[in-house]
């Protein structure tokens, strides 16, 4: 029975230099620094949002209690009809356009994209 892995060459450089490094270092040294690692980042993580959270140029941390946004959203405001009205969803919503029929038109041709 002939089965072949499809496997990628990055993949496949990624898996070798990982098992090379874990037969000529060491497993244990190799875990301590992926734990070591990790541990960093999860530091640099906290530290990172905690710096956030206390920031003093951040006093609006919602949109919604942002000044600007109440006044657009108020009675006499620009979009009046509130945050799910219909001229808010007209210009801040996105609508989704199919162009699966052009790039199949665009293969048969022979045309090779990168999809």
């Amino acid at each position: 029975m002939n089965k072949t892995l499809d496997i990628t060459r990055r993949n496949f450089l990624k898996f070798a230099g990982a098992t090379t490094a874990v037969a000529l270092v060491g497993f244990n040294f190799v875990r301590d620094a992926a734990a070591a690692a990790m541990d960093f980042v999860a530091k640099r993580q906290t530290s990172v949002y905690g710096a956030d959270a206390n920031a003093k140029i951040y006093k609006l941390r919602k949109s919604q209690d942002n000044p600007m946004i109440q006044k657009i959203y108020a009675k006499d405001g620009f979009l009046a009809d509130g945050p799910c009205g219909h001229k808010s969803h007209e210009l801040l919503h996105t609508h989704y356009v199919d162009r699966s029929a052009g790039v199949k038109a665009a293969k048969a041709k022979g045309i090779k994209l990168k999809v």
